[in-house]
């Protein structure tokens, strides 16, 4: 229970200097409806509530038997995604929201037990979905990358 606190009180503070970082930031324009400082600071205060409820809660989480293990396969799954998450930060600008999406969300899929046809209609599916949904409808602009010629 001791290390559960202490988790919780690093990662708060943690929480706090971010949202202290990102409090005082101004666009020069405004792109978003909302503006470019909502999203982490509800990302940051949402996270800060969830750890003062591990930092004060009565008794201490129990994992009970139908909890996965975290063994070497577990482990290794968790940083192929970290590394395919930091891949699709990198390829995010040049390639564009919808390409680097697919080339990230088939590998992904498939290291969840995903079959290759479905993982690839559904990663495709949801890419050009997700990017219609956000720039389109909700008015935030998300890079086409190569497919750029594709745009008006």
């Amino acid at each position: 229970m001791l290390v559960q606190r202490i988790f919780a009180s690093v990662l708060l503070a943690v929480c706090i200097g971010l949202a202290l970082m990102a409090w005082p930031y101004q666009a020069a324009f405004s792109y978003e409806p909302v503006g470019p400082r909502a999203f982490p600071l509800l990302m940051l205060g949402l996270m800060g509530l969830g750890l003062l409820y591990m930092l004060f809660r009565p008794t201490p989480i129990v994992h009970s038997e139908d909890d996965p293990k975290l063994d070497r396969e577990t482990l290794n799954k968790i940083g192929i995604c970290i590394v395919l998450l930091l891949i699709f930060a990198g390829l995010f600008e040049p390639l564009g929201f919808i390409l680097s999406s697919i080339l990230i969300g088939i590998p992904m899929a498939r290291l969840y037990g995903g079959r290759w046809l479905p993982s690839i209609v559904v990663t495709t599916l949801m890419s050009v979905g997700l990017y219609l949904l956000f720039d389109k409808l909700m008015d935030v602009p998300l890079p086409l990358g190569l497919l750029d010629v594709l745009e008006n």
